[in-house]
């Protein structure tokens, strides 16, 4: 299940490239200018949001995007000091919970397209890299 291979997080290679549980390779966007506040927010989003995708069939998102979510979460928690444990207890522990509520795909699922766009626009991609890349 991809929220499970999340908890463990995807590979971050100093390329500024991440690496998914099936060896999918995709750009990262540059989060280096992120205050605090705005990476703790964004890492919170990004954990709501694999959480739903992962577990909402209506809000299924590939391959390449997960990669991204993923990836990105992991250079916001390295960029914040977080190592494994405080990063799953802090943010997919709460995102986890979302599953009990009824209502969490259709008010987060919504959310990820958006959310994906903005991670693009920072930089990130969701097209698989070649090795040469």
């Amino acid at each position: 299940m991809k929220a499970l291979a999340a908890l463990a997080g995807a590979l971050v290679l100093g390329t500024g490239a991440a690496l998914a549980d099936g060896g999918i390779t995709v750009k990262l966007p540059d989060v280096s200018g992120l205050s605090d506040p705005q990476a703790k927010s964004l890492i919170a989003e990004l954990a709501n949001v694999n959480v739903i995708t992962s577990n909402c069939p209506d809000y299924a998102i590939t391959d390449g995007e997960w990669t991204l979510i993923t990836g990105t979460g992991d250079l916001l928690a390295a960029k914040l000091g977080l190592d494994a444990a405080a990063y799953d207890r802090t943010y997919y522990g709460p995102a986890f919970k979302l599953l009990d509520d009824p209502g969490a795909c259709d008010r987060i699922g919504p959310t990820a397209r958006p959310l994906i766009q903005r991670l693009v626009g920072m930089g990130g991609g969701t097209t698989p890299l070649t090795q040469s890349q």
